[in-house]
């Protein structure tokens, strides 16, 4: 099957689904949608004739050149849009090395923490911003490289915007977890940034850490309320 039924699309409303790889059982995407938006993950590695495609792909055709089928599920369905964003959210959160390229919403702020990690965070005092800081939330990849690395690379920006940036915010689950000063944006590439995949529509930075008194004040404090992460982009500019 690679489609659903029009009567059945009528009672699915919206819902949310995973893609597993049959060859170990792993979830390896979580999304969501309405209509035949599962079976479209398929259809996009089938229609590309592209060896440059993401990770979500290369699973996808690694698993057919092995002459398998994704296995697809639904995990919920009939849900209202907002429903279903919370649903996903969670299951992303649950399913550690999915190939989704980001965070579900709320991720950055109300996504699985440990006890101890909720109450640091909401009774840290909120960070009085008074430079022009860009905002990047590195939840998924800082447990896994140093955090000035996990910072840099690669994010979905303008250049001109970038180039305005005082400051790089690096948070974590809600709290600030390192300050740098961005000296050069470059476009994210193998060439720009030796080790790293080439992202060319993203950029990052070549910079270094704030001196300590500018630390200080921002390290360990909490986003303000109107910088919050609340959806799956994890970019925020303080300034307009």
């Amino acid at each position: 099957m690679d489609r659903f039924p029009p009567e059945v699309i009528e009672n699915l409303k919206n819902y949310v689904y995973r893609l597993i790889d049959p060859r170990n059982g792993e979830t390896f995407y979580v999304g969501r949608g309405v209509g035949n938006r599962l079976y479209s993950h398929i259809h996009d590695e089938l229609g590309s004739d592209s060896d440059e495609v993401g990770d979500k792909l290369k699973r996808i055709r690694a698993i057919r050149l092995a002459g398998f089928e994704v296995s697809h599920v639904v995990h919920r369905h009939g849900m209202e849009p907002s429903v279903a964003s919370e649903v996903e959210a969670a299951l992303i959160d649950a399913y550690p090395g999915l190939t989704n390229f980001m965070g579900g919403e709320g991720s950055g702020d109300r996504g699985a923490m440990h006890a101890d990690e909720i109450v640091r965070e909401y009774l840290a005092e909120p960070a009085a911003i008074r430079h022009r800081a860009l905002l990047i939330s590195v939840n998924r990849s800082a447990l896994e490289q140093p955090l000035y690395e996990a910072t840099r690379f690669a994010w979905n920006l303008s250049q001109k915007r970038a180039n305005e940036a005082e400051l790089v915010l690096a948070s974590e689950k809600g709290i600030i977890r390192g300050v740098f000063i961005p000296e050069k944006w470059l476009e994210a590439t193998a060439e720009n940034f030796p080790g790293r995949p080439d992202t060319p529509s993203r950029l990052g930075f070549v910079g270094r850490e704030a001196p300590p008194e500018i630390q200080n004040a921002y390290v360990g404090r909490r986003i303000p309320d109107e910088y919050r992460f609340g959806t799956g982009n994890p970019i925020r500019y303080t300034w307009n």
